[in-house]
């Protein structure tokens, strides 16, 4: 179950004073992060900008992990008031912001998305398993004579992965470490299916750094090539290059349906019906992470974070949705939205 809602940490009257002179000299919302949640906080920074007294918010993609070495930085006008992320803060960013004053975190869940395994249409659609999709990316694997123990990635083409699949080279076009994107790729769909085999499970139990290590490590001999933060730019590669894969968030699949198609992984496809129901195996949560301290001080955060919690805006209805973001049962958008509202301090 995934842990959600706002979460609150201490420190707003101590930093208050320090940042509000600085901060005085910026009067619109400054956003940095994840590419997946990109386009759904420019759909809400323009919606929010035309229809209320406040500036459009400045959006910058930079990927999860780099938005939040920015945002951790510190508190003032020089440093982003959120960031947005494709999956939850990890516990050395959260020390990172401690560390550097940003003591007072607001945490949003706002949906899901699911992470698109895709090649162009003008080739066959793929019926993957994640231990198809872990045996062709992982830089060590487990030995093919069937002894517990790696070997450096053997396998070229598809066909040597799985019998049933095509004798087309292994070519992957994915997102930097940086990305959240590829942060949630690795946790669900390589140790996925790094944990089918009983022995590399158990190492989990006995030695979890070199469980990690063999199950999210991919590998560096080509088959993967890190193409940036840009999804867009993949789906236009892929288009051009029918060999290839890519791995994006589920929005960008939905967007570009006429070039480009997910892969059925263990027997379902990319939908939007497959990621609600959790059905489809490479999904994870969005955020977005707001500096309390900016509250108050930049103008227009709180009716921002009113326009992105709208039943309008993230609702089963709501023009997010259209855009390919999944929104959350009703329960938990209410519970998040009174949380947002109230700014209420969550207990972990």
């Amino acid at each position: 179950m995934i842990k959600t809602a706002v979460m609150v940490f201490s420190g707003l009257v101590a930093y208050m004073p320090l940042m509000a002179p600085a901060n005085a000299e910026r009067d619109y919302i400054e956003v940095v992060g994840s590419s997946t949640v990109y386009p759904f906080a420019t759909a809400v920074a323009e919606k929010f900008g035309k229809g209320s007294k406040f500036k459009t918010p400045k959006i910058e993609s930079t990927g999860s992990g780099g938005g939040m070495k920015l945002f951790c930085n510190g508190i003032g006008s020089q440093y982003p008031d959120v960031t947005n992320a494709s999956r939850r803060i990890k516990e050395n960013e959260y020390k990172m912001c401690l560390e550097n004053g940003v003591t007072d975190i607001i945490e949003v869940l706002i949906g899901y998305d699911g992470i698109a395994f895709a090649n162009s249409r003008k080739s066959q659609q793929y019926v993957l398993s994640r231990k198809d999709i872990y045996l062709a990316l992982a830089k060590d694997v487990p030995n093919p004579d069937g002894s517990e123990s790696f070997v450096p990635n053997p396998y070229q083409t598809w066909k040597d992965v799985n019998a049933v699949l095509p004798a087309t080279k292994i070519e992957v076009l994915g997102p930097p470490p940086t990305s959240g994107t590829r942060d949630a790729f690795v946790e669900l769909a390589l140790e996925g299916g790094c944990k089918s085999f009983g022995w590399i499970k158990a190492m989990k139990k006995v030695d979890k750094p070199a469980y990690k290590a063999r199950c999210h490590t991919i590998r560096e001999d080509g088959a993967f090539i890190e193409a940036g933060e840009n999804d867009n730019l993949i789906v236009n590669k892929l288009h051009a290059n029918p060999s290839a894969f890519g791995v994006f968030g589920f929005s960008f699949l939905d967007q570009n349906s006429d070039k480009v198609q997910g892969s059925k992984v263990e027997g379902f496809a990319p939908t939007f019906e497959s990621i609600a129901s959790g059905d489809y195996s490479i999904s994870r949560p969005l955020y977005f992470y707001v500096k309390k301290a900016h509250v108050g001080v930049v103008p227009g955060i709180v009716e921002y974070l009113r326009e992105f919690t709208a039943d309008s805006t993230w609702g089963d209805e709501g023009y997010l949705a259209d855009k390919g973001m999944i929104p959350l049962d009703d329960a938990k958008r209410k519970a998040i939205r009174k949380s947002v509202r109230k700014l209420q301090r969550l207990q972990l």
